[in-house]
């Protein structure tokens, strides 16, 4: 198993910290760098400054939102990052939710799947430089009855085939994952529920395609806080925010995929107690609604050793890249965490 790192969104006022983060990773042999994106910084960018002062770490979007650009233009993206950095890009996709992609981008979200799987068809058919044709009941390249022609990618990439993602949360999207993607970016990952969450509905997808899970890559992002196993109350109402924010605010009442998962994780009661307090306003109430063991086990909290055992549960559970969010008030505390992490995995036996 394999250890990355999440920046998470650009522009917070810790810019600088987090490139100081991502260079500790890339002297420490993280194996990945991933940014994100929503409505503020975009992720493309972040991800050439990185590579331009890291060196072995590979740089992923976590994720590209499908519905902020054009498919052709993701490819180009893809190319062009993948060609600066020397061939370490990792193209990570995904549909957002609702309230993005009709609010901020004005793009519909209907029919997430059929869009899904027509978007990748589309770059990864750009990116092997063919004269891109295409019909689907979402794209159609070149328009009808016009002057457009079938053009080809000028960008050579570093390489042949970009590792491409994305990044699933239901039955549904998951098993298309595991169909048409190399890897799966999984959120709220719990080692103990990963095989009837996740790993299942991936496994049906690989199989559906014709292959196994050899070389898929499933990886989940946990934020990790340092502390003696006596605070692990303490760290982890850290992430109680952060958590009620995704199960009871990430979407509408009917639309929020993080509410369904915690459903399906057993929280049925309490995630429609932290979605009806959040909705009403009550951001204080729904935070202290979410259980501990909720965030505990989507979490990496603790001693090293600690940390250590469940990022053995983790490997045992079928993971291949554990994706850390290191968490710390300082930089000097976010950088003990990354170590930690290095170390846990050592521990582990598993670097």
């Amino acid at each position: 198993m394999q250890l990355g790192i999440n920046l998470g969104y650009w522009g917070g006022g810790m810019d600088a910290d987090n490139l100081a983060v991502a260079r500790e990773a890339d002297k420490l042999g993280y194996a990945v760098c991933w940014a994100a994106e929503a409505y503020g910084s975009d992720a493309a960018t972040v991800l050439s400054w990185v590579a331009a002062q890291t060196e072995r770490i590979d740089i992923g979007s976590a994720i590209f939102q499908i519905p902020a650009r054009q498919p052709a233009m993701t490819a180009m993206t893809a190319a062009t990052l993948d060609s600066l950095s020397g061939g370490r890009f990792r193209l990570g996709l995904g549909v957002s939710g609702p309230q993005v992609s009709e609010g901020w981008y004005g793009v519909k979200f209907d029919k997430p799947l059929a869009r899904t799987r027509e978007y990748v068809e589309i770059v990864r058919k750009a990116m092997t430089r063919e004269r891109l044709s295409y019909e689907g009941e979402h794209w159609t390249l070149p328009l009808p009855d016009g002057p457009g022609k079938p053009i080809k990618l000028t960008v050579h990439p570093q390489r042949e085939h970009i590792p491409l993602y994305i990044a699933a949360i239901g039955p549904k999207n998951l098993e298309q994952t595991g169909e048409i993607a190399d890897g799966a970016l999984l959120i709220f990952p719990a080692a103990e529920h990963l095989e009837e969450t996740a790993l299942r509905h991936l496994r049906a997808g690989r199989e559906k395609a014709g292959r196994t899970m050899d070389g898929f890559d499933v990886v989940p992002t946990l934020p990790l806080a340092l502390g003696e196993d006596t605070q692990v109350g303490a760290l982890a109402d850290m992430f109680r925010p952060y958590t009620a924010l995704y199960v009871g605010g990430m979407g509408s009442r009917k639309q929020n995929f993080y509410n369904q998962l915690a459903r399906r994780m057993g929280y049925e009661k309490e995630a429609a107690e932290i979605q009806d307090k959040y909705l009403a306003g009550d951001k204080e109430g729904a935070a202290a609604a979410v259980p501990q063991q909720l965030i505990d086990s989507t979490t990496l909290l603790g001693s090293v050793d600690r940390i250590a055992d469940r990022m053995r549960a983790y490997a045992d559970a079928g993971v291949t890249t554990l994706t850390l969010s290191p968490a710390g008030f300082t930089l000097d505390e976010r950088i003990a965490a990354l170590r930690a992490g290095t170390e846990a995995a050592e521990r582990a036996g598993l670097a």
